[in-house]
């Protein structure tokens, strides 16, 4: 009896050790505990400060112009009115909280510098939060800001001209520059997002997104169930993707530069389950991935378009998944990517074209001819070099790329027909020159203006130089005495030896 009674409080001793063990410390709470800035909030009262109180003493759809200089205030606009900043005004958070909230429709907000935003992720603080329709947010400076400007069932908005920069947080920590979420028929315009997590767009129809830059970002731009979305003209660089369309129909893509995203994904433009979508006219360079399609178009009502788009140095041009059937690819120009077409996984091609009538595109690596000069090569371009095929099988084996193991690959490819891989796509009539690509009104035209003034100084300068020299060359030989003909030389040698 006496070793039950002991085998039970060793057990009793043991469960309350454990539980004394599995309960933290209070320093390891301290350790883990979110910073105060974070889980504070506004209070539901505050205390209304100079911007509050002119917008109290405001009639419906009065202008409210606020002088230049420093706000530390949180300002909630409740009536139709439009707030207009004389000069450089800052409204400054004090790192608590959303700091603009509008609650009523026809607002306008314009001119301001708002910084300094709280940090807490769960209540999702923002520069400026509204949520109601015909909102416009306009010319405004956003610093040091968690989420950017954040919409909610404010349609018929229009958001331009802002320079919105997040926090300097890890980027699993930042919120997003730009949120739409039910804002029909809105006009993002003109603006530049940096330092942010995404721009995204929630269940919004007929929106227009055009001439924004937004960089060093995790998403460009994110649309998710938003259909008939028109982007055009933008610039989305450094970020870890470009733009990217998740379950969102009837897209047009149209004048817009994917430059240099290589994150973790790193394609300039991915479409998953995407369906009656337009790419054309864009310029995709220095990707990991340029164009990535995982189950686009989603139905076959339409074939998935890409004309007159430029890929070019990117680590794969195009990525297909094997889910992806009915798109159609012509005068796009695929120059110098290391891939310029990849299958990811097993899986062919066929349910794609790479050419209509008498178009296909331009490849740098074709290596047919033109002999009667038609712009059209007259041979089939294919694509079947055994590494790029085990490359599509095994993704790892891309370690080896430009080495002599691959180099040794293709070699045996090329030697012994038996282990050439099927094509995996045709192009019946390849491009035998780029395509022009119509680019659309930069969204920075101002470094285009400059190179092109660089360019014009440097050609200038050249033919100066050039003229210069030249004078110079006339002068040395004007100055210089005639010289001697073979014939003196000759004499006046036999003269010295007499």
């Amino acid at each position: 009896m006496m070793w039950h009674v002991s085998i039970l409080s060793v057990g009793l001793t043991m469960l309350v050790c454990g539980a004394d063990l599995a309960q933290p410390s209070d320093d390891a709470h301290r350790e883990h505990a979110e910073p105060t800035a974070r889980v504070e909030s506004v209070p539901a009262v505050r205390e209304m400060g100079k911007i509050g109180a002119w917008i109290a003493a405001a009639e419906h759809g009065q202008t409210v112009v606020v002088p230049a200089g420093l706000y530390r205030e949180h300002v909630r606009i409740t009536k139709p009115i439009s707030l207009v900043a004389d000069g450089r005004v800052v409204i400054d958070g004090g790192g608590r909280g959303d700091i603009v909230e509008i609650t009523a429709p026809d607002v306008t907000l314009r001119g301001f510098t708002i910084r300094n935003t709280g940090i807490d992720l769960d209540r999702e603080n923002a520069a400026v939060r509204a949520v109601a329709p015909r909102v416009t947010i306009e010319s405004n400076t956003l610093e040091d800001v968690l989420f950017g400007i954040d919409l909610r069932e404010s349609p018929d908005s229009v958001v331009r001209g802002n320079v919105i920069g997040g926090k300097p947080l890890d980027i699993a920590r930042r919120g997003d520059g730009l949120r739409l979420w039910r804002c029909d028929r809105t006009l993002v315009e003109g603006n530049t997002i940096h330092d942010g997590r995404d721009a995204i767009l929630w269940y919004s129809t007929g929106v227009i997104v055009r001439r924004n830059v937004g960089h060093d970002c995790r998403y460009g731009l994110h649309l998710m169930f938003s259909d008939d979305v028109t982007i055009a003209d933008n610039q989305f660089t450094r970020n870890s993707v470009g733009i990217y369309l998740m379950y969102s129909t009837g897209v047009e893509l149209t004048g817009n530069r994917l430059i240099r995203n290589r994150g973790p994904s790193g394609y300039g433009i991915g479409l998953k389950e995407t369906d009656r979508f337009s790419v054309r006219n864009n310029l995709i360079v220095g990707n990991r991935t340029g164009v990535y399609i995982d189950g686009s178009p989603f139905t076959d009502r339409q074939p998935g378009e890409f004309t007159g788009n430029t890929l070019a140095y990117n680590d794969v041009g195009m990525m297909f998944l094997p889910s992806a059937r009915g798109n159609e690819l012509t005068e796009n120009n695929f120059i110098d990517n290391i891939d310029q077409i990849a299958v990811a996984g097993r899986g062919s091609l066929e349910a794609n074209r790479f050419w209509k009538g008498d178009r296909g595109n331009f490849w740098s690596d074709y290596t047919g001819y033109d002999a009667n000069a038609d712009g059209v090569g007259d041979f089939v371009h294919e694509s079947h070099t055994l590494f790029e095929n085990l490359m599509d099988r095994e993704p790892s084996l891309r370690l080896f790329l430009f080495s002599p193991a691959q180099q040794a690959i293709e070699f045996v490819g090329r030697a012994v027909p038996a282990v050439r891989p099927e094509p995996k796509f045709v192009d019946e009539v390849p491009l035998m020159r780029p395509v022009l690509v119509a680019c659309a009104d930069s969204a920075q035209p101002a470094p285009v203006v400059a190179l092109a003034a660089s360019a014009f100084g440097l050609i200038t300068l050249g033919g100066a130089v050039l003229a210069l020299s030249g004078a110079l060359g006339s002068a040395g030989l004007r100055s210089q005495p005639p010289r001697p003909s073979a014939s003196g030389v000759v004499a006046a040698a036999e003269e010295v030896d007499a």
